[in-house]
């Protein structure tokens, strides 16, 4: 939404908070109230007649749930009418095809979460440089890390305000996502060079003009598996594996149908704490990099990738059995750890922030096809790092993520940029645009 030369932005930043061992017990009643609306919800869903399931009838419900049940009440009336609200758009986006079904949600795979639908509610202050300071509906005042400035006080209006907030929590602690609503100059068109990049596993980001982005992380250990911790440092890899040698020392010892042990319980959640450190990490230089790309770049061209068809097992069928199933599942492990798909999420609303877009462009045989003389050779991948053309007349080598990200600007050139549907912002139909030019 524009208007003139300003246009109005929306985003999310997250802190984290600082919550006393009473507060952390307050918004952990109020996530699990949370969650327990939410399968009330569904029960209640799948008990009612088709006509009966209306928004009206499900509020009733939920009121009178937290009359009667005592523990529902610890979570606020209006975080309990977004869930209400959540629930049924989930519906909307299963009929329209978007999602699958909602289903119950389970007490240690469900991500807690408390909804905060009013900014108003937050009474955001700052405190001095590194904090800052919230109000959290029935549990009070919490301090919050102050890395990001905030319409707050006289720099908030109709225009430029905080509208609403969630609590989130992983294994290193509880954090609040605000909802900021901004009204910012329209960036003007970037004027900086086009770049085609592509996504390895040995070179993170390789980019056409040379400029490729690695955050010195091996891929692969010294044994040739791939290093699914590299995020972490040596004594955090020791430390990672005491924790699961004890993990499963312990689970050897429970018997069949016998509850999991506090310790074992805490021994996971240790595991979890030094997995979401190595994920914030990645995180970290994942927004560095594309912040450092969009700003430098006016034009930057990826590969439409389906990162869940690529990342398949290879175990095949008892019939057809698979070949080279080890190799395949270390493969498919580095790339989920390299989160393409999140590279390019933060790359296409950066590149817009900018001023700059982002296009994408077909992805086979960009890794075999020479980016020198334009023919596809048998041979040429014959190491997975270096790609050597074997036609006659070329003979050009060189890193073969290079060679595809020069492959992939030169397909953009040509015209061969998919165009995304109007109105979506996820390119799901295309078309290919016919080239002005043949090689």
């Amino acid at each position: 939404m524009s208007q003139g030369t300003l246009l109005k932005r929306q985003f999310g930043h997250r802190a984290r908070i600082s919550l006393s061992p009473a507060g952390i017990r307050a918004v952990d009643d109020q996530a699990h109230a949370a969650r327990t609306v939410w399968n009330c919800l569904h029960s209640w869903w799948q008990m009612m007649p088709k006509d009966k399931r209306t928004l009206a009838n499900a509020d009733a419900a939920i009121r009178q749930a937290r009359k009667e049940i005592e523990f529902l009440a610890v979570l606020p009336a209006q975080a309990a009418q977004t869930v209400l609200k959540t629930y049924f758009q989930a519906w909307k986006n299963c009929w329209d095809g978007r999602a699958d079904a909602p289903n119950f949600k389970g007490r240690f795979r469900t991500v807690m979460s408390v909804d905060i639908p009013q900014g108003r509610d937050l009474q955001i202050k700052r405190v001095h440089r590194r904090w800052g300071m919230a109000n959290i509906p029935k549990v009070g005042r919490v301090r919050f890390r102050w890395t990001k400035d905030l319409p707050i006080g006289k720099h908030a209006d109709t225009d430029n305000r905080i509208t609403g907030a969630r609590l989130v929590k992983d294994h290193l602690g509880w954090h609040i996502a605000f909802r900021v609503m901004t009204l910012e100059s329209a960036p003007k068109p970037h004027e900086g060079p086009e770049a085609g990049i592509d996504a390895g596993v040995n070179l993170p980001l390789a980019l056409s003009d040379g400029n490729h982005q690695d955050h010195g992380r091996p891929a692969h250990t010294k044994d040739g598996k791939a290093d699914r911790d590299k995020w972490l440092d040596a004594d955090e890899k020791a430390k990672l594996l005491r924790l699961e040698r004890r993990a499963a020392q312990r689970k050897a010892h429970r018997k069949p149908g016998e509850r999991t042990s506090r310790r074992l319980h805490h021994t996971y959640d240790q595991i979890r704490g030094l997995r979401a450190k190595a994920t914030r990490r990645h995180q970290d230089w994942q927004h560095k990099t594309t912040t450092h790309i969009a700003r430098t770049y006016g034009t930057v061209v990826v590969e439409a990738l389906t990162i869940t068809g690529m990342v398949k097992s290879a175990k095949g069928t008892i019939e057809e059995p698979g070949k080279n199933v080890s190799r395949k599942s270390g493969l498919n492990r580095s790339i989920s750890q390299e989160a393409w798909g999140r590279t390019v999420a933060m790359l296409t609303y950066k590149t817009t922030r900018y001023g700059g877009t982002l296009r994408k462009v077909p992805a086979p045989n960009t890794s075999l096809r020479c980016s020198a003389c334009g023919f596809i050779t048998p041979g040429s991948r014959e190491d997975q790092a270096t790609f050597v053309c074997k036609n006659p007349d070329c003979g050009w080598s060189g890193n073969a993520d290079w060679n595809a990200s020069r492959n992939i600007l030169h397909l953009y050139r040509m015209g061969l940029a998919l165009i995304p549907a109007a109105g979506r912002a996820v390119v799901r139909r295309a078309r290919r645009v016919k080239p002005p030019t043949a090689r």
